[in-house]
């Protein structure tokens, strides 16, 4: 199955004596290097679908550089340090050139796709899609926070940027404890939700062209909106879980580092994802206010 994650489609449920995205990937790697793939045959105490040694002969040395989790954190982080002084051009550029946040959305999406499709990572693209989307969230957020104080409701963006920040610690202890199994029923029961959103999303926005819910399509027709925002808000809360498993199946395959800026683009790609829904979950509870 597919992930909604751009960057992480190409992962492929476990299945027993199968392996997923992150085998695959190592092995595409070291096949790029000159490498002769692993022995797919599981080692007694090892991991199935874990490379149990180095490939055997190949006049190539093994990689030595392999993905930590650390790597992972430290180029979100740069990422993330990008995407913010760009958010803040973003906000105070809206009031006067509106139409520079607006490109930079279609830009950030051809960015997005680029990066998820291309087969090589490639850190400089994945800093321009955040660069792009900083100023992007900035300008919409500018928007959002400005019709927000025309109904009296203060502090829109602030509470959506918490409210990012708590559900993503939540997820990560919910994935941690395993209170959630990341597993194949898991991730088709995600995939139907997911395209089933999407269409209603899709559907929404033609909606609001025609003036259906004041601009916002299905999600402002009152509870019915609410409760669609809502949903929007679980999904991509829940999308994250499959991250944390993408990008634990990445350490423990031993993927090259340079697979770092991969996995951190994806995982920002579903946190730009969750914090627009919780912005326009806030903006139709602002909206709703007697």
């Amino acid at each position: 199955m597919k992930n909604k994650n751009p960057i992480f489609s190409r992962m492929d449920e476990q299945t027993a004596g199968g392996s997923g995205f992150a085998y695959s990937e190592g092995m595409n790697a070291y096949q790029q290097a000159g490498h002769q793939p692993y022995p797919t045959q599981a080692q007694p105490g090892a991991a199935v679908g874990v490379p149990s040694g180095p490939p055997t002969g190949s006049v190539y040395e093994p990689i030595t550089n392999r993905m930590t989790l650390d790597d992972v954190i430290v180029r979100t982080g740069i990422s993330m340090a990008v995407l913010i002084p760009f958010a803040l051009v973003g906000w105070f550029t809206a009031p006067t050139m509106p139409w520079l946040y607006f490109g930079a959305m279609f830009v950030g999406l051809g960015l997005g796709l680029a990066n998820a499709f291309k087969k090589a990572v490639s850190p400089p693209l994945i800093l321009a899609y955040a660069a792009v989307q900083g100023v992007f969230l900035g300008g919409i957020s500018y928007a959002y926070d400005r019709w927000a104080q025309g109904t009296g409701y203060e502090g829109l963006v602030s509470q959506a940027i918490i409210g990012t920040l708590v559900a993503f610690v939540v997820m990560l202890t919910i994935y941690k404890t395993r209170i959630v199994q990341v597993n194949g029923r898991f991730m088709k029961i995600m995939m139907v939700a997911m395209v089933s959103y999407l269409v209603i999303a899709l559907m929404s926005f033609v909606a609001a062209l025609f003036g259906v819910g004041g601009g916002f399509g299905f999600y402002g027709v009152g509870t019915l909106g609410i409760i669609l925002a809502m949903l929007g808000v679980v999904l991509a809360s829940f999308a994250l879980l499959i991250d944390f498993e993408s990008i634990t199946r990445g350490v423990q395959a031993g993927l090259p580092e340079r697979e770092a800026w991969r996995m951190s683009f994806g995982l920002l790609v579903t946190l730009i994802w969750l914090y627009l829904e919780i912005l326009r979950l806030l903006a139709i509870i602002a909206s709703n206010r007697d």
